[in-house]
């Protein structure tokens, strides 16, 4: 009953520049990252309502040599049918896929992905996360296969395939010492039906309300 999220969110997206100015003029042309390692699975990556979290994103990347121009583009966001792990229902769904995947590699005697620490991460956060990204793939595969099934055995079917992935990470060590406050918590989207994307905007910066002219009206 409360599944669907009809309530509008921003995303901010950290990238190079050319790919914010690309999706500002053709913003059907999405790509969706498919690496192995990915938080949420396969899909379209934002920040939710966190502009400053994608800037340090980006200017991490350019640090690494992976782009040139770092930038950040904003989205408005209608998440849809969402794989929620903030809720423990979904937390529940995706550790039962879990299960049935480590009982297939098992029964092949293949070994199960693992999720790893990136080079140079001191936190040992396991930030290349090959476990997670594998189940939750899993997950919206066997999804899609029922569905199929159901289709085309009953001609309609009960399950829904899911738009997004949303779920909240904590990274980076202490904010200060000894807290318990992690310094790069974040809650992080993955967009997978693109029809989630309501539109893209270039952020704009923020200024002081008192240097704008003031519009005063009669009595």
């Amino acid at each position: 009953m409360y599944d669907f999220k009809s309530n509008l969110v921003f995303g901010f997206h950290g990238c190079e520049a050319a790919v914010r100015d690309e999706l500002l003029s053709q913003p059907d042309r999405i790509k969706f990252s498919q690496k192995p390692f990915e938080w949420l699975g396969h899909g379209f990556y934002f920040w939710e309502n966190n502009e400053e979290r994608a800037w340090l994103w980006a200017l991490e990347k350019k640090a690494r040599g992976e782009i040139s121009e770092p930038a950040v583009i904003g989205a408005v966001l209608q998440l849809g049918y969402c794989c929620d792990l903030l809720d423990s229902e979904y937390i529940h769904l995706l550790s039962n896929y879990y299960n049935t995947m480590a009982e297939s590699y098992l029964s092949t005697g293949t070994p199960l992905p693992i999720n790893k620490d990136s080079k140079g991460d001191i936190h040992k956060d396991k930030l290349l996360r090959y476990l997670d990204c594998a189940v939750i793939e899993y997950m919206h595969a066997k999804f899609q296969k029922r569905i199929s099934d159901d289709k085309r055995t009953e001609g309609h079917t009960r399950f829904r395939i899911f738009d997004s992935v949303r779920g909240a990470f904590f990274e980076g060590g202490p904010a200060f010492e000894g807290s318990g406050i992690i310094s790069k918590t974040h809650i992080q989207i993955c967009i997978r039906n693109p029809n989630c994307i309501q539109g893209f905007f270039k952020p704009k910066n923020e200024g002081n309300y008192d240097d704008f002219p003031q519009i005063f009206h009669p009595d």
